[in-house]
């Protein structure tokens, strides 16, 4: 009798696996006739490519004032220096390519906590029922209710002792990823909500699967297609809110980001107009690609457009 439960079993799991297989496949194919999307993919991958290797393409060392010191301070971007100099002596190219490495990994770690929480807590508060779905429910509608920049910025002045240590930018990601978990739970809920009636689990029920298995191993691998969608966009928003409390003044002085170029050019805007432009549009640019690429995957993945 086991031993029919564990065939019937592999074999509904081989099924989904071909099932998956091929949705996976129809949506690449989708996924490349979107101009837009692969724009999108280009720009977020020249962005890490930037971000990875800055340590060898960057001209100078992260927050070093070496121009000031070569009585360049403040100059025009020109051949030695394609972005200019700040006023402190920064070359503004070499911030730019730092920057993308400390933003991306505000914005990319944050998500992964997030989608980590909210996936476990939105697929136990939709495959529950009675009290502890209820609880869950109400814990994610409190955590999106709740203001992430006030709070990042008051913790940013209590817990100041790790920011001066270099950890502000590791706490920053932490409190994004921590507060921001609950549009992912959510979604997380509803299509759990969805999918727990479906043939499929109700096999697995059937054939003695513990609510962990069929949670970790037959739902949560067949939701994430709005989960993917929602990261790329959640990483985008990540990424901006860190320019802006680097900019308020708020973030991590040690190390390099867009927002604290920005912050650090913003007084001579008239004058020096490049330190803070530069750091800008790479703002805008990493942002749009992450929407780009969002926009192009939620277009291949929706199953109601599929050809």
């Amino acid at each position: 009798m086991d031993d029919n439960k564990s065939q019937n079993e592999k074999i509904s799991q081989e099924k989904t696996q071909r099932r998956e297989a091929s949705q996976w496949a129809v949506a690449w194919r989708r996924f490349r006739r979107n101009k837009a999307g692969i724009a999108g993919l280009f720009i977020v991958l020249f962005f890490f490519f930037i971000g990875i290797t800055s340590p060898w393409l960057a001209p100078y060392p992260a927050r070093s004032y070496q121009s000031l010191y070569e009585g360049e301070a403040g100059k025009a971007p020109s051949l030695k220096h394609p972005f200019g100099t700040s006023n402190t002596g920064l070359d503004v190219f070499s911030e730019v390519l730092h920057g993308a490495l400390g933003d991306l990994y505000v914005g990319v770690g944050a998500t992964i906590i997030s989608v980590i929480l909210g996936l476990i807590i939105g697929a136990i508060a939709g495959y529950s029922r009675g009290g502890l779905g209820e609880f869950l429910l109400m814990l994610s509608q409190l955590f999106y209710t709740i203001p992430i920049l006030p709070i990042i910025l008051i913790a940013a002045r209590v817990f100041l002792i790790l920011v001066a240590q270099g950890f502000g930018l590791t706490l920053i990601m932490l409190l994004l990823g921590i507060f921001g978990w609950s549009g992912i739970a959510f979604i997380a809920r509803g299509e759990i909500l969805r999918v727990r009636e479906l043939d499929y689990i109700q096999a697995s029920r059937a054939l003695g699967a513990s609510k962990t298995r069929i949670i970790f191993r037959h739902i949560i691998p067949n939701i994430l297609t709005p989960v993917i969608v929602t990261a790329t966009l959640l990483i985008a928003g990540n990424i901006l809110t860190e320019v802006v409390i680097s900019f308020l003044g708020f973030g991590d002085v040690n190390t390099s980001t867009w927002g604290l170029t920005i912050q650090e050019g913003y007084a001579y805007i008239r004058t020096q107009w490049w330190t803070a432009v530069f750091p800008g549009l790479a703002t805008v640019f990493a942002v749009l690609g992450f929407n780009l690429l969002g926009d192009g995957l939620s277009d291949a993945l929706n199953p109601r457009l599929r050809d």
